[in-house]
């Protein structure tokens, strides 16, 4: 059944929003608007990136059907459709980055006052009341846990942050892996008592985990909202400097209509090949991207779960979640429960806000392609659960376009899959590429611009990436200086290559499964540098190999030397699949190419402090002998709390 949704009357005004102050109009900032002026700005932005992704999509089937007449032939005319909708979301990422660049250009004049007022580091001298940083833990690792526990405490006591509480919320079951986050908490208690100037550090444990995630913030939501304010959402992973938390809630004081703020977290602190790749290409690629979908959205923006502070009273009241109807894998509880819960605060009459280069957050990513696999299977299931998110009545089209990203971003790689295999099918039979080498062996003008227009789209998204880098001194300096930056740059191209066919395969069967009613499980994820061994890799990814043979057996048997080596990457990347999760998980290779001044960011070149605290720690964590011994024995009641300052 879908949440309620309030008559027009009786939703409140978006300068009267539940539970909010209702300043005077002397009290508000230069950034709110009348109604209509707001909505005609957000309006001509969103159209300043629809209108563009529709022209350059229609172009591109245009000059395809131009090029490449499907006649009466159902196999061309499978091939254009498919090639057209593949295309077309292409056409619509690469004008995400134009816009982004455009509004990187314009500055302070794309930004929201929010962000601006971000950027002012100042200290908060009063707020209108306390801060709880939860981190949200499931069978973690505890070591880990409380490694960047104590980073973040430090950090906050350097900041002078005295109105911010710590609490590790967890949902694990195992007893062994409990007592050790019991051990570990017992620890910290002993630490943090010597200081006056930390923060206090509780821990909770329920037994019973009703809602996962979701359930565990709504559980203390009940039980501590009262007292709190503001509420920083972390993940078990999540590291955040005390300074960005302090920001955070002076921009939450002073912007009484915004319910959320997210922050932008990037990976970082994992040294395996596959890691160092993804931190150096999430930098690199990521800025633009995110600028755009800053402009854009404006106050109607998403949440991603973690690393972000909400108005705990606006959340409580408003992003209760329903179960869904009908069985799973598209049924029963939301998996990927933070989206919808933007968009239920967005549609109750709060600001969610996007904070896209404030800095001082990060996070962690799977070290390896098999972990990343794993994990991509877990968030599909969850994004096409969104399906019936959709119809909800009252979702502002902006929550509803955030929803329906998430759901096109995989509902495409089987169509991509669909139009290589078509594509290469009609290839076969005809002895030309056409649409399958995007007009690159057509004749005539048509084809030319089909070719010119479709490496563009396809390429302009990390050429523009790269440019922007590249204008600034300081931008190249944070990746290691020009040389550096292009060398990796090459790279890391040459590993998506290889990259790119394993995992549209595997995600793409992860979507033809979850239709079919395949459920996955949620377990808990592996963060640490792990190297994956090759009985493991070829265990998991023998399908991706079989599938590699077909296709060099398939190109083989036609004999088309132009149509072998046009497919010969996509076969290699398949049959190399299980050496590529074996050798790029090695974290000696990583620190290798980061000896070399490889796949730098600016965690490696400016290394901030509380990311240097945490390696350091970690050099020296040891996971306790006998950690159920030492443990205190884990509670039989349905939670447990347990605070530092208590004795």
């Amino acid at each position: 059944m879908s949440p309620r949704v309030t008559s027009s009357a009786e939703r409140p005004h978006r300068n009267a929003v539940p539970g909010a102050p209702d300043p005077s109009p002397a009290a508000t900032d230069s950034e709110v608007w009348t109604g209509a002026g707001r909505r005609r700005s957000l309006r001509a932005r969103r159209l300043a990136l629809a209108v563009p992704s529709l022209v350059t999509a229609g172009g591109l089937a245009w000059l395809a059907a131009l090029a490449y007449p499907a006649g009466a032939s159902p196999l061309a005319w499978a091939i254009l459709v498919l090639f057209g909708l593949v295309m077309g979301w292409q056409a619509f990422v690469a004008c995400q980055y134009v816009y982004g660049l455009a509004a990187a250009i314009l500055g302070d004049r794309a930004k929201s006052m929010l962000e601006r007022r971000s950027e002012v580091a100042c200290a908060i001298s009063t707020v209108s009341g306390r801060t709880a940083a939860v981190v949200a833990i499931h069978a973690e690792d505890a070591v880990a846990v409380f490694a960047r526990l104590r980073v973040m405490a430090r950090s906050l006591a350097h900041a002078g942050a005295r109105d911010i509480d710590i609490f590790v919320l967890s949902d694990t079951r195992d007893g062994a892996i409990a007592a050790v986050e019991e051990h570990e908490f017992a620890r910290i208690r002993a630490w943090a008592s010597a200081d006056p100037a930390l923060p206090r550090i509780r821990y909770r444990r329920r037994t019973e985990n009703v809602g996962r995630k979701a359930g565990n913030i709504d559980a203390f939501c009940r039980s501590h909202g009262a007292e709190y304010a503001y509420m920083i959402v972390l993940d078990a992973d999540s590291l955040m400097t005390g300074a960005a938390m302090t920001r955070l809630v002076r921009l939450m004081d002073e912007s009484p209509r915004t319910g959320l703020i997210q922050t932008v977290s990037y990976a970082a602190g994992r040294d395996t090949l596959f890691a160092r790749i993804q931190q150096f290409a999430v930098r690199l690629y990521a800025p633009l991207a995110l600028r755009c979908l800053e402009t854009w959205q404006g106050p109607e923006g998403s949440y991603w779960g973690h690393n972000a502070i909400l108005r705990i009273e606006a959340f409580a009241a408003n992003a209760q979640l329903p179960v869904l109807p009908g069985r799973a894998p598209l049924g029963g509880e939301i998996l990927c429960h933070d989206i919808v819960e933007g968009a239920l605060m967005v549609r109750a009459g709060w600001e969610v806000r996007l904070l896209p280069e404030m800095g001082g957050t990060w996070e962690e990513m799977p070290t390896n392609l098999v972990d990343l696999l794993g994990r991509e299977r877990r968030w599909c299931q969850g994004n096409l659960q969104h399906l019936r998110v959709l119809p909800w009545a009252g979702l502002h089209a902006a929550s509803r376009w955030h929803l329906a990203v998430g759901i096109l971003a995989y509902g495409m790689l089987p169509l991509w899959i669909a139009f290589l295999g078509l594509a290469a099918w009609q290839a076969a039979r005809t002895g030309d590429l056409g649409l399958l080498a995007y007009g690159l062996t057509g004749h005539g003008a048509a084809a030319q611009a089909l070719a010119a227009l479709s490496l563009a789209v396809l390429a302009l998204p990390k050429v523009l990436s790269l440019g922007h880098v590249l204008a600034s001194p300081e931008r190249r300096a944070a990746f290691g200086g020009t040389r550096a930056l292009l060398a990796s740059a090459a790279l890391e191209q040459a590993a998506w290559v290889l990259l790119w066919p394993v995992l549209t395969l595997f995600t793409a069967g992860a979507v033809v499964s979850t239709f079919l009613g395949r459920v996955v499980r949620w377990e808990t994820q592996d963060r640490d540098d792990r190297q994956v061994s090759w009985s493991e890799a070829f265990r998991l990814q023998a399908d991706a190999v079989v599938v590699g043979a077909l296709i060099v057996f398939a190109l083989v048997l036609v004999g088309d030397a132009w149509l072998g080596l046009w497919m010969a990457p996509l076969a290699l990347a398949l049959l190399a699949s299980p050496a590529q999760s074996v050798w790029t998980s090695r974290a000696d290779l990583g620190r290798a190419a980061r000896a070399r001044g490889l796949f730098l960011t600016a965690d490696d070149t400016a290394q901030a402090p509380e990311l240097a605290e945490l390696a350091q720690i970690r050099g020296l964590a040891v996971l306790p002998p006998a950690a159920q011994a030492l443990a205190r024995p884990v509670s039989r009641e349905p939670a447990i709390w347990l605070a530092a300052d208590e004795a």
